[in-house]
Formats: structure tokens, C-alpha cells, sequence
């Protein structure tokens, strides 16, 4: 089949290469990735592949470029550790994300976020990925076609444009001027450590465990693979001076001070203190969100994927696993639209729409969810404060109200029959995609 859809994807992250290899598969797709960065890359420190993780990795083909020496996979089925941070003791053991019923090659497991880049990069048609390309200007034309210009001074005009370009997406702020993001006032820390140093602490553990301190303090500690120990720190610093936001913040990784990183947690106990002693270099990262977008798609020619369609700074340790399922449900339903039996018409702008409103249809009640359970996670949070607990009672209300694992069907979640059904639904009658509406 002649290519009959131009496609732009904004953004070289997992999401980006997720949508990059679900398109070259398509005949009907012309597409180009466009990356800011001078290369490929990532920075940052761990991500938890989680079995829905895994799962789209096999699909894309990625899951083979992955070795058991690239990542970390506890012996005891990656049961999460939740500890009281001043005294270290033990007041949870839960299997938040891991199940005696999935295969242990889906297991979940920790990695370096450059390791799982790297796996969907090779994936990729790197002939059609351009870097050194940073989107400055979106237009829509008449044709509902859109263009697109680089601060390189390259231009290029697509039938279709996916931002897959993060947090703070230029592509979202195009596709909903009228949406906002803030520092929500929790800021994390990140630091790599040898594995072989962080285990010669008395105390310490090759397990996932989370210290807690004080007013949602807390520290993340687990081995990556190879001799990599990932620690990540979150504190709520609190909101800024009006005005101030923009130019402290930044939502991705900026050096920080080692002595003022250290300084924020010195309440916790000794394994803990030790280890952050071995830290010489620090990233700190702001957490920026912003109210759940009603749609992520807009104008009949843009679809968000990855972190720009639900802006949820640091939720749920699954950014990865939601990326690959938007490029699958994308993907998908471009393959419905223009060779399933969709009701569009023959015209590509109805068969692009037609696609756009079932990939909508999919996703967003999914995120609606997410959203929903980070709202009673605020509530639990609030909840607690209003006791005014000493700091072990704190603690331990904390733990017990907010790291519930009720939630963890997110994990198990099935991208595939979600799909399936909205087709089926879509073809049957039943839930109709009102996508005429849209042109």
C-alpha cells in the first residue's frame, strides 16, 4: 500500500520510539521523528518494567535487546518495602506490583531508563529520526494539514502530528492552549551509587524499599542492573514566590548541591545517612502537573502519547508502560480506520479523524481512572495531617492509608481487549465514534 498519511512524531523518548516502530509497520504511514536533543538519550535514573511493560516490549520486538544483566529482579517478586525511615523498622511488606500468576519473564523488575531507550531504539528506522531539531512553531493550515517549524530552520507540513515531547509539551500547548502547568511543590532527587558500595552498609538491602520520614518524606532505595544502586529522594519543598516558579524550577534533571540535598534528610537512621554519604552528584528534579485533559487528541490532526497526554509528574512508577500502550492504541487505530471497517470514508482527513476518536475513546477513560486514584491518594494524604500525629504514628498512617495495593491492576492492565472492544463496539453500533462532528 502507497504511503497516504504523513505523521510527525515531536520527541524521542520511550514514547516517541514506541510510535516510531508501531508506524513503520504500517504501509500506509510516511513518518519522521523529530528530537531536540543532539542525540538519542536518556537521563535520569531507574523505571520499573512492570508485566503491562513487558508485554508491549515483546510486541514491539524490544524485549530481546534486554538481558538479565541490564536490570534488577528481586529474588522475592519484587515485594516493596515500606520502612519507618527514622528507626528503620519494617511496617510494610506488600507485592505492589508483581503476581504469583504472571510468567517469571514478566516479572517486574528495576533498569536504568537509558537501558529500556536503548532496547526500543534499536527497533527504530534511525534513517527517519532527525536530532538536533527543536520544535518552535505549530501552525494549522486550511486543509486541517499542520506545519511545523525547527529552530534549525527546517520546516515540514504532516497530515498528522504526535507529541510524544514529554511533561511540558509544546505539542499540548498547541492542542490546548488553554491547559496550564505548575510546580505542584514536591521536588525528588536522584543519585546513582555502586551497588557494591551501597551493600557494604549495615542495614542496607538488594531490595525495593521505601524509608519514610516526616510530612511525605521519603527514600526510594533498590539496585539497577550491573553494579548500579539507584537512590531517589522526594521531600515537599512547598510552592514559590509568585513569579518565581519558572525561573527555579525545571521539571528535568538540573545539578543540584550535594551538602543541601544531604542536609534535607537528616532525620532519617544510619543505613540511611550512609548511604547518602557515598552520593557525589546529585540530580534534582521539580514535579510539575497540571488538570487531566479531557481529550488527548484535538484539531482532527493531533494526538498526545506518553507523558504529554496526562500530565501526572511522578505518579506511579509506569510512564514507560502507559507510553507503549498509547503508540499500541494508536497504532491500532490507524490499522481500523484505514483498512478495518471503520464508517469513514474513503477521504484521509475522515480516516485520520475516524482513527483519532477511537484512540481518544480508549485512552482517556483509562487516564480518568489514574487520575482518579491520585485524587484519593490526596485525600489520604490530607487526612493524615489533619491528626497531627507524632512522626512514628505519622509515619505509619501514612504508609498503611496511601501505599495501598488495591491499585495495582494498572499493572495487569490489557491494552489489547481494551482496544478490541471499542472496535467491536465501534463496528456493532453500540458507543458509536461520533468522528463527523470533529471535521
Amino acid at each position: 500500500m502507497a504511503p497516504q498519511v504523513k505523521v510527525a512524531i515531536i520527541g524521542g523518548g520511550p514514547a516517541g520510539l514506541g510510535v516510531a516502530i508501531e508506524l513503520a509497520r504500517l504501509p500506509f504511514v510516511d513518518w519522521h521523528l523529530y528530537e531536540k536533543k543532539p542525540v538519542i538519550s536518556e537521563y535520569s535514573s531507574g523505571l520499573t518494567i512492570q508485566r503491562n511493560t513487558w508485554r508491549m516490549l515483546e510486541h514491539l520486538g524490544a524485549a530481546k535487546h534486554l538481558h538479565k544483566s541490564d536490570f534488577f529482579r528481586p529474588a522475592n517478586g519484587h515485594i516493596t518495602q515500606h520502612r519507618d525511615g527514622r528507626t528503620g523498622d519494617l511496617i510494610l511488606a506488600a507485592e505492589t506490583k508483581g503476581s504469583t500468576t504472571t510468567a517469571p519473564h514478566h516479572q517486574p523488575c528495576r533498569a536504568h531508563r537509558a537501558i529500556l531507550q536503548l532496547a526500543l531504539l534499536k527497533e527504530v528506522d534511525q534513517s527517519r529520526v532527525h536530532v538536533g531539531h527543536k520544535l518552535i512553531r505549530v501552525e494549522e493550515l486550511p486543509s486541517k494539514r499542520i506545519r511545523l517549524i525547527f529552530e534549525t530552520g527546517l520546516s515540514d507540513e504532516v497530515d498528522l502530528l504526535i507529541g510524544a515531547d514529554g511533561l511540558r509539551s509544546p505539542v499540548r500547548d498547541f492542542a490546548f492552549p488553554e491547559h496550564s502547568m505548575s510546580y505542584t511543590g514536591a521536588t525528588a532527587y536522584r543519585a546513582l551509587v555502586r551497588t557494591s558500595d551501597a551493600l557494604e552498609v549495615n542495614g542496607m538491602l538488594p531490595e525495593v524499599i521505601f524509608w519514610h520520614g516526616t510530612d511525605s518524606k521519603w527514600v526510594y532505595t533498590c539496585p539497577l542492573g550491573g553494579n548500579t544502586f539507584e537512590i531517589t529522594c522526594r521531600i515537599i519543598e512547598g510552592k514559590d514566590a509568585e513569579g518565581d516558579e519558572q525561573r527555579l524550577r525545571a521539571s528535568w534533571g538540573r545539578e543540584a548541591s550535594v551538602p543541601e540535598f544531604l542536609a534535607k534528610y537528616a532525620e532519617f537512621c544510619p543505613p540511611v545517612q550512609q548511604l547518602l554519604q557515598l552520593v557525589t552528584s546529585v540530580q534534582q528534579y521539580d514535579f510539575f502537573a497540571g488538570p487531566r485533559l479531557e481529550s488527548v487528541v484535538a484539531r482532527s490532526s493531533v494526538a498526545l502519547v506518553g507523558d504529554a497526554s496526562h500530565p501526572l509528574s511522578g505518579a506511579f512508577g509506569a510512564g514507560a508502560g502507559f507510553a507503549l500502550e498509547d503508540a499500541f492504541t494508536l497504532a491500532g487505530s490507524l490499522v481500523w480506520a484505514f483498512g478495518g471497517k471503520s464508517s469513514a470514508d474513503g477521504h484521509v482527513r475522515s480516516r485520520i479523524d475516524a482513527a483519532l476518536c477511537l484512540y481518544d475513546k480508549v485512552r482517556s477513560p483509562h487516564y480518568a481512572d489514574l487520575y482518579g486514584i491520585l485524587d484519593g491518594y490526596g485525600e489520604a494524604e490530607q487526612l493524615v495531617a489533619a491528626q497531627a500525629l507524632p512522626p512514628s504514628g505519622e509515619i505509619r498512617a501514612r504508609i498503611e492509608s496511601v501505599w495501598d495495593p488495591k491499585h495495582n491492576w494498572i499493572y495487569y492492565y490489557e491494552v489489547e481487549s481494551t482496544l478490541a472492544r471499542a472496535i467491536q463496539e465501534a463496528e456493532d453500533g453500540r458507543g458509536q465514534l461520533r468522528f463527523e462532528a470533529r471535521l
